[in-house]
């Protein structure tokens, strides 16, 4: 019995195929090999074309079979990861209106900051545990302001998960943690909120059918399952973010549990079961895949949009460099601290650490005579590292206080130079495991099918390949709290 995980990233999908019986994966790939790009019209927008995200999804389900490793109508369900916040509009004939809106998309900062203001400040943050900020449902309103014929031929509003599981079904469903990271869910009155209905004049009736994280949300209909080889009727059975996915994929799921990535973004996400929030939502708190109407599982999420994108410009834009693994060796020859280069790696949008301000990405105390492209590489990964440390300072006056961290062994974590930073800045351990999100969606998918009766059956083999330490000769305290200062002139 095989179980197919579908992770729609935003630099590329993902795609895994795991064998439930045994938990082993038999085969994840990549589509494209290159980085999809984000359309920027115009400063600070990002966007991606929906049907794009099909065509690579159904071309990365085909590369997975043409590897004759498994057969495909073996499988019995299909859970699929998603990039957050992004916002997909359809018409009644389930056509795409506009490109989406994505997570990293700065334009609607001022309307969520307005409404903040307007719904009121504590009452936002006591029933959407968040400000509106520059969310989905923030996104919607610029749309309806600044684009009224598209906003009138609006039937459904989606997340990029929900998209895809339409492409494959022909069904629009939603869930309550999908609901939260629009912040579109009152928690404290346990429905669609009606402050956001009224403030910004939407209809509930934009809202697709809402369902549990794991439940079937649609069956694949016989144009897709023709398309793609697969099985008529094989249930998509999981939809989930991808940072919850990924603590999933992690088994992080009950209170106390933190899990990170350091991918396009970079995220610390800790589960916890009471309803709070952080007074001036710099971070951001979410339903979790295993939050229910009875039970409270809420993730805390510190979110960094500048992390891996700031590493993938430079091995594109600094030096003659042929892939990470090489930027990596040469940025390891450089000594801690750079020789006093810093890096804010804060290029790609608003962020909410710092209030939604756009501060941007800089190199500071850069000596033309002294600091070469494995200088930047190194500042780089530090400048990452020393952000996740002081996000996570914010998360502990917010009672996150992890005593070990849990990561796929992937993107950044992949170097030694990051991870060694990212532990020894943090003062915490990390568990690397051999996981990725592909990988997550799989196994849940087949929780939601009931092809695991529990979590806790579909991760019974699951553990870690590595326990990185904290390393009292490899101290970063005097490099960051330098680069703490470099900082506060900027925010």
């Amino acid at each position: 019995m095989l179980l197919l995980g579908i992770d729609i990233g935003t630099s590329s999908i993902k795609v895994a195929i795991v064998d439930a019986a045994s938990s082993k994966t038999l085969i994840t790939v990549q589509y494209p090999d290159s980085e999809t790009p984000i359309n920027s019209i115009q400063s600070d927008w990002a966007e991606q074309d929906p049907e794009m995200w099909w065509e690579h999804v159904q071309q990365a389900i085909l590369k997975a079979h043409a590897s004759k490793k498994y057969n495909p109508l073996d499988i019995q369900s299909i859970g699929i990861a998603y990039q957050m916040h992004g916002l997909v509009l359809v018409d009644k004939q389930q056509k795409v209106l506009r490109d989406s809106i994505i997570w990293c998309d700065s334009r609607a900062v001022e309307i969520g900051n307005k409404a903040f203001k307007n719904i009121g400040e504590e009452k936002c943050l006591s029933h959407l545990l968040n400000s509106p900020g520059n969310f989905t449902a923030s996104k919607l309103a610029w749309v309806k302001e600044n684009e009224p014929a598209v906003f009138q031929k609006i039937d459904k509003i989606m997340l990029p998960g929900d998209f895809i599981a339409m492409k494959l079904t022909g069904s629009i469903t939603s869930s309550i943690a999908a609901l939260s990271e629009g912040i579109f869910w009152d928690f404290k009155n346990k429905e669609i909120s009606k402050d956001i209905l009224e403030y910004f004049g939407f209809s509930e009736s934009v809202f697709p059918l809402v369902k549990d994280v794991f439940s079937t949300h649609g069956i694949l209909h016989s144009h897709s399952a023709t398309a793609l080889g697969l099985k008529e009727g094989t249930p998509i059975s999981y939809k989930a973010g991808d940072q919850p996915n990924n603590a999933l994929s992690l088994n992080v799921l009950e209170p106390g549990e933190v899990a990170a990535t350091a991918g396009t973004s970079g995220v610390i996400y800790g589960v916890g079961d009471t309803l709070d929030y952080d007074k001036a939502s710099r971070i951001n708190q979410f339903a979790h895949v295993n939050y229910t109407q009875q039970e409270n599982r809420l993730g805390m999420l510190l979110c960094i949009n500048g992390t891996g994108i700031m590493n993938s410009w430079a091995k594109k834009w600094i030096g003659d460099i042929g892939d990470y693994a090489q930027m990596n060796m040469e940025a390891s020859k450089i000594a801690l601290g750079s020789e006093g280069l810093q890096v804010l790696p804060f290029g790609n949008g608003a962020e909410r650490i710092f209030n939604n301000k756009i501060i941007g990405a800089h190199f500071l105390n850069l000596n033309l005579n002294k600091h070469t492209a494995p200088h930047m590489y190194r500042a780089i990964q530090e400048g990452i590292a020393f952000s996740f440390r002081y996000g996570l300072d914010i998360m502990r006056e917010n009672g996150i206080t992890p005593t070990i961290i849990r990561a796929g062994n992937a993107n950044l974590f992949k170097s030694t130079l990051f991870t060694e930073a990212f532990v020894n800045t943090l003062k915490v351990p990390v568990e690397l495991y051999d996981v990725d999100g592909s990988v997550g969606a799989a196994k849940a998918g087949g929780i939601g099918a009931g092809v695991y009766t529990s979590a806790k059956e579909a991760f019974q083999n699951f553990k870690a390949i590595q326990k990185i330490e904290p390393n009292a000769s490899l101290s970063y305290e005097v490099y960051y709290e330098e680069w703490i200062q470099s900082l506060k002139k900027f925010i």
